[in-house]
């Protein structure tokens, strides 16, 4: 019997490339499937439980759904991800609103477990976490322009506040010419920007058999028919000048580097478990600046690690001021247990840490502000992601904007300009953080 299966996505991009592979595997069985969970037969729930609001966000989407189903709108709910992997005790015995299981390990299992449900069982898989099928069909739902190409899964860099690695199991890259196969029938469909992450695509391929590096990768990628390549999570130690010179050479591959550092203070990137230091991340900032003077450069801190003082904070705030990076997240740090953080000493008062979280937000915003500014009166090309109503002209992002993260480019145009078209818009002004402008004819 086919079933309507509603799916819904949480968290980063890596999990919606699961939920889409979940998706292509019950379209392929015969089902139907809907973002809609309202008269839907199976809602399946793609958690994220990385840090406590990720897990704050699955538990509120759980108990939505719940009520679907109190008002006779949805039959069964089956949790997967991240959420069910880390808690399944927990699900079982504070959300009976819950009917079904999927770890990590056990996407694949998505059909059998909805079929379950509807036979009236409460299926609950957990498959290996370090041994699972990442290649197959997957059921696109980005925009037709925009697509994700996900070249590893799991991790092995063990960083001390980050509980991923027993989420996902151990780093496994995917076969070259899997991925080449994937990411040719993507550019054959038309996506024109390819975003490629894993958690750490830097450590492509030294896992294979037959090695490989994310360089060679990179240049087979650049064969195919994209217009832009852009790169999601590069760790600063791993970053090689074989993979530097291919990103600094290839028009097609963004000079826009996601590189999660964390912090800056040598004895805090120790506690933490990472392998790069102050000096180090400036130099290796240096070279890439030197490569491509363009650079974007977006990262990832966090703010109030335990034995992060005021010395060790002030440092990350001149490390800020002097290295001007466009695009920054910061994070509050979150004990999440089972972590080494979690258990260490000189845990650092949720409100100082909060309150360093909204001290670097307005350092980052006068920088992001500067960065603006010297982009008036210059020509940028700009992907349009179609005519945004509410402002009343078109939106679009640049090579410096990333989906869903960073900012956006409002212009006007006279004519009509397709979504996924690259249009040059001559930047004129500035709002609320965006970029705004008109199309240059």
């Amino acid at each position: 019997m086919a079933y309507k299966i509603a799916f819904i996505s949480l968290g980063c991009a890596k999990n919606l490339v699961n939920t889409e592979q979940m998706m292509a595997l019950c379209r392929k069985a015969g089902h139907a499937v809907t973002g809609d969970p309202e008269g839907a037969d199976v809602a399946v729930l793609n958690t994220c439980g990385f840090i406590e609001s990720a897990k704050s966000e699955a538990i509120d989407h759980i108990l939505r759904l719940g009520e679907l189903k109190k008002a006779g709108k949805l039959k069964k709910l089956l949790v997967a991800g991240c959420l069910s992997q880390r808690y399944p005790d927990d699900i079982r015995e504070e959300l009976p609103e819950v009917d079904g299981l999927l770890g990590t390990g056990s996407y694949t299992d998505v059909v059998s477990a909805v079929e379950a449900l509807m036979a009236g069982e409460r299926p609950e898989y957990f498959a290996d976490i370090h041994h699972t099928y990442e290649d197959g069909e997957r059921l696109v739902s980005t925009p037709p322009y925009t697509a994700y190409l996900k070249i590893a899964e799991g991790c092995s860099n063990g960083c001390a506040f980050c509980v991923i690695p027993k989420l996902r199991g151990k780093y496994r890259s995917r076969d070259v010419d899997a991925l080449l196969e994937e990411a040719g029938a993507l550019a054959a469909s038309g996506v024109r920007e390819l975003i490629v992450i894993a958690q750490d695509i830097t450590r492509y391929g030294q896992d294979l058999p037959k090695k490989a590096t994310l360089a060679q990768l990179l240049l087979e990628l650049c064969k195919l028919d994209f217009h832009w390549i852009r790169l999601h999570y590069l760790y600063p130690e791993a970053i090689t000048d074989e993979l530097i010179q291919v990103i600094a050479s290839q028009p097609k591959i963004l000079h826009y580097l996601d590189i999660p550092i964390q912090h800056c203070d040598d004895a805090i990137l120790t506690r933490m478990r990472r392998r790069s230091t102050r000096v180090e991340l400036e130099g290796l900032f240096a070279k890439l600046r030197k490569a491509m003077p363009d650079l974007i450069i977006r990262t990832s801190l966090i703010c109030g690690l335990p034995g992060e003082g005021e010395e060790e904070f002030e440092e990350l705030c001149a490390f800020l001021r002097e290295q001007r990076l466009q695009r920054v997240g910061v994070f509050q740090f979150s004990p999440e247990e089972g972590t080494l953080a979690a258990a260490m000493e000189d845990q650092v008062d949720p409100e100082t840490a909060a309150r360093r979280v909204e001290l670097v937000v307005d350092l980052q915003s006068r920088i992001m502000d500067g960065y603006n500014e010297e982009r008036l009166g210059t020509v940028m090309e700009v992907l349009c992601e179609g005519f945004d109503g509410e402002a009343g002209c078109y939106a679009g992002r640049t090579y410096a904007d990333s989906v869903d993260i960073d900012g956006r480019v409002l212009f006007t145009a006279a004519g009509l300009i397709p979504a996924g078209e690259f249009v040059k818009v001559r930047i004129t002004g500035v709002s609320d953080g965006d970029l705004t402008g008109e199309i240059e004819e």
